[in-house]
């Protein structure tokens, strides 16, 4: 059962969902299950697995055969809030959730790579788990020249969908450089590797939609609970 969460119920369902398609959970015309045992498996109301559904048809992700069922029709681009998010269950699929540990203005350190216009950004510290297994902590340095200010009770699961419909920023490519590093001494408890320990390290440098670039984060993950994927279709 999905984690509760700034987005609404039903497009936590919906993402769960796109998620599980692409990794392959759930194949091109598979049969979903009755919607009422579907729903009783997650623990849901009807009601809300059918906006899920109802979304994922409007997506093209999903045929719904009257008297037959609901069928999955998979499509390599789908309009995700978690397009970007290249983390997943060792099984496959997982829902993103965050829970956010600090948001501070600070100058940009030294050893950050060159982004943006401004001396300054924001740094956001998250938790992140998937469908509730804390998976990785993540450090995310937006530029200062978007915004003067974030509080954390701003932010949503999704950071992108906030640049999105808060400040107009879309994040249209990304390069990510996988490595290893050492995870930080502020990771919490629920993050299993120990601080000072070896893990597995992304540090992604992001664009904005008229090409400047706008954002540079790292993330440290557990290896036991998380795999980074990139599909190339």
């Amino acid at each position: 059962m999905p984690q509760n969460g700034s987005l609404p119920l039903y497009q936590q369902i919906s993402e769960l969902l796109i998620r599980d398609i692409a990794a392959g959970r759930l194949t091109d015309g598979a049969r979903l299950a009755p919607e009422r045992d579907m729903a009783a498996g997650m623990g849901i109301a009807v009601g809300t697995l059918r906006k899920a559904l109802a979304d994922l048809t409007t997506k093209g992700l999903l045929e719904r055969v009257q008297g037959s069922g609901n069928y999955i029709r998979a499509k390599t681009e789908v309009d995700s809030v978690y397009a970007l998010f290249r983390l997943e269950l060792p099984g496959g699929g997982g829902l993103p959730t965050a829970e956010v540990l600090s948001v501070a203005r600070l100058a940009k350190p030294a050893d950050l790579p060159p982004f943006g216009t401004s001396a300054e950004a924001h740094r956001i510290r998250r938790l992140r788990r998937l469908s509730g297994a804390a998976a990785a902590v993540e450090e995310i340095w937006l530029d200062g020249s978007y915004i003067d200010r974030i509080a954390a009770e701003d932010l949503s699961e999704s950071l992108y969908l906030f640049y999105r419909e808060r400040l107009g920023l879309w994040i249209q490519r990304a390069e990510d450089q996988v490595g290893l590093g050492a995870v930080p001494g502020w990771a919490p408890d629920a993050f299993a590797p120990p601080s000072g320990t070896a893990a597995p390290l992304i540090e992604r440098l992001s664009w904005a939609q008229d090409g400047t670039t706008a954002e540079f984060s790292r993330t440290w993950f557990d290896p036991k609970t998380a795999r980074y994927v990139a599909r190339i279709r």
